[in-house]
């Protein structure tokens, strides 16, 4: 894994916690020579994030569409900055330019990049690994939703696999470079989406 997208969220959420470690994220994947893929911003967790690579001299391309370039206030100095039309061919940017996906907390949006990477994965459309950062316990109710939808039957077991959580950064990249996808049959391609 050389290129990593990182989904999170634009706010900061109320607990301080939240921006440092996303700083700390930035500054562990800039020092592991990590390529960031990220929503483009300078504000909340993503800001965050950016300042952590470009304060340590990593490389970071922020994807963001047009009509946000002002509410979300992009980050200036990046690496690469790539403006797309629609919240739809920013994800797709992130996802073509990844070879895993990082999740740190964020809201709707976050959880919306997730979901459809992971859906894509339960699809059989990629074998990128999926990892969630659960700080400050902000992810342990996904992790019992995860448990409840493979006990109630709507989800299977190895599709359960493709989500990969940890509370610590270097256990989820040890975790995300060592995924073995499971075998999934392929139901859609990126033309039928």
């Amino acid at each position: 894994m050389k290129n990593l997208a990182v989904y999170c969220g634009s706010g900061e959420g109320y607990n301080e916690m939240y921006r440092e470690q996303a700083y700390e994220t930035g500054r562990m994947l800039a020092e592991k020579g990590m390529q960031v893929i990220y929503g483009g911003a300078k504000i909340g967790l993503m800001g965050a994030v950016a300042d952590g690579v470009l304060n340590n001299n990593g490389q970071i391309t922020g994807v963001i569409p047009d009509f946000l370039q002002n509410k979300e206030v992009v980050h200036e100095g990046l690496t690469e900055l790539v403006v797309v039309s629609t919240m739809h061919q920013r994800k797709l940017v992130m996802y073509e330019r990844a070879d895993g996906i990082l999740v740190l907390p964020g809201g709707w949006g976050t959880m919306d990049e997730m979901f459809e990477m992971l859906t894509w994965g339960q699809m059989g459309m990629h074998t990128k690994p999926i990892g969630l950062l659960n700080i400050n316990g902000y992810y342990d109710a996904l992790m019992a939703l995860n448990s409840t939808m493979v006990q109630e039957g709507f989800l299977g077991e190895c599709a359960r696999s493709i989500l990969m959580f940890s509370d610590t950064l270097n256990e989820l990249l040890e975790k995300m470079e060592t995924y073995q996808a499971p075998d999934l049959p392929q139901v859609i391609n990126k033309q039928t989406t």
